[in-house]
């Protein structure tokens, strides 16, 4: 905003007069008292200008942030601000999908439009490849401060905090599809920043790494990388050596019928988690039935972990931004808005022995008991569907390097390739 001379030079006290500015020898103060009111309202209004002109970004609409800080991978940032901003507001990172952006995250969620009644602030961020999907494969990605995505994104958040004055204890994170997996990856590499994350269709902490970056892992993808709790868990310790502080609570959405990133993601990402907070994996305290909606079931291993498995879901997974609220601590009767526990710390009583299982190499040697959620085989997924007589759900994968699945996608979506390795109906 620019302030032109001539009014700079309109708020300045007029010269001495004598006519105007003195009766019988004095000063007239009325005429003083005039002049001082004029002055000191004009710098109201000057304060207010700039006030303005210091804002960040316009409210109550999608804006991007070119300037954050140190942005080592070129991801771009766009920021939701409401009209009603609370007092110290809590922050939420929407990460897209696979040929998403951040305006359509933006358009096709509810987070932003929350945030109007609730006062939270929103980071969009928006992948800068080809395809948009998310680097987390490459080691500068899945290491504390390592340069790739993960740490663009942090960069985000702190200066997010900074500019608007933000409850630091009260940053939350949420994705889907790629998004998921990205959100997975910044629990795992910036735990001291995030109060708790709700996943939606992805999978573990590191299970998609190649070595390279934006690279695709067709053996993660089609739930065929199976360890134990314990060694997904040290997948999370490795990504920030040395780090003994809270960590996220964990909430993990996935559909028995994905074909993009099979169910048995859901399995692994479980364990993962379980093995971090010293939870006994295939051993939940509850078992909700219809929660958070009709054909889900909840799983409830603690404080600190919870997983949604829905019955029939595609990789389509609806998203439910209310129960993420009410996870995050923005609504509802959760209380716990700062991190969960150490994640050394020993399990919960109604747990099993604080030992996490031994390293195995395939779920098979996995005992689960009948409230563990169901997927299509304790071993490997089962294949795609054949080609012939199958239709593919917008975001579903419809071709790639070594894919035999269905390849023609329901109808007002088309095939799109992402990378070699991976098409998608969008």
């Amino acid at each position: 905003m620019k302030f032109s001379t001539r009014g700079r030079h309109s708020l300045s006290l007029q010269p001495y007069h004598p006519s105007t500015s003195l009766l019988f020898g004095r000063t007239n103060p009325s005429l003083t008292t005039m002049k001082f009111s004029s002055f000191a309202s004009g710098l109201l209004a000057l304060g207010a200008s700039l006030a303005s002109a210091a804002e960040v970004v316009k409210r109550a609409s999608l804006q991007q942030v070119a300037n954050f800080g140190s942005n080592p991978s070129g991801v771009k940032m766009y920021l939701y601000v409401p009209n009603k901003l609370a007092t110290k507001p809590a922050i939420i990172v929407a990460i897209h999908y696979c040929s998403g952006t951040a305006q359509a995250f933006y358009q096709g969620t509810q987070y932003a439009q929350l945030a109007e009644k609730y006062g939270y602030i929103v980071i969009y961020p928006e992948s800068p490849y080809k395809g948009t999907c998310w680097d987390v494969s490459s080691p500068a990605s899945l290491t504390h401060n390592g340069g790739g995505n993960s740490n663009s994104i942090a960069n985000m958040v702190t200066y997010t905090i900074k500019q608007y004055g933000a409850d630091a204890s009260k940053v939350f994170v949420t994705g889907t599809s790629s998004g998921a997996m990205m959100t997975n990856v910044m629990a795992a590499t910036y735990p001291e920043l995030f109060a708790a994350a709700s996943v939606y269709s992805g999978v573990s902490a590191g299970c998609f790494a190649t070595g390279t970056v934006n690279g695709w892992n067709s053996t993660c993808s089609q739930g065929h990388s199976i360890h134990s709790q314990e060694e997904w868990a040290n997948v999370v310790f490795n990504m920030y050596p040395g780090y003994e502080g809270p960590r996220p609570r964990m909430m993990i959405h996935h559909g028995s019928a994905d074909t993009t990133l099979y169910p048995q993601n859901f399995n692994e990402t479980l364990k993962q988690w379980a093995g971090v907070f010293g939870y006994t994996y295939g051993q939940p305290q509850q078992t909700l039935a219809n929660q958070p909606a009709s054909g889900w079931t909840k799983y409830v291993y603690g404080p600190n972990l919870v997983g949604a498995y829905g019955t029939g879901i595609t990789h389509a997974t609806p998203m439910f931004p209310e129960d993420d609220l009410e996870w995050f601590g923005i609504t509802g009767n959760n209380n716990n808005n700062n991190n969960a526990s150490p994640s050394k710390a020993a399990p919960p009583a109604t747990t099993h022995a604080a030992a996490v299982a031994a390293p195995t190499t395939t779920l098979l040697a996995c005992v689960r008991p009948s409230t563990a959620p169901a997927t299509p085989s304790s071993a490997a997924p089962a294949a795609p569907a054949s080609k012939g007589g199958c239709t593919v759900q917008r975001w579903g994968q419809c071709g790639g390097n070594g894919y035999t699945g269905c390849t023609a996608c329901a109808s007002s979506t088309t095939c799109k390739k992402m990378n070699d390795w991976y098409s998608q109906c969008v």
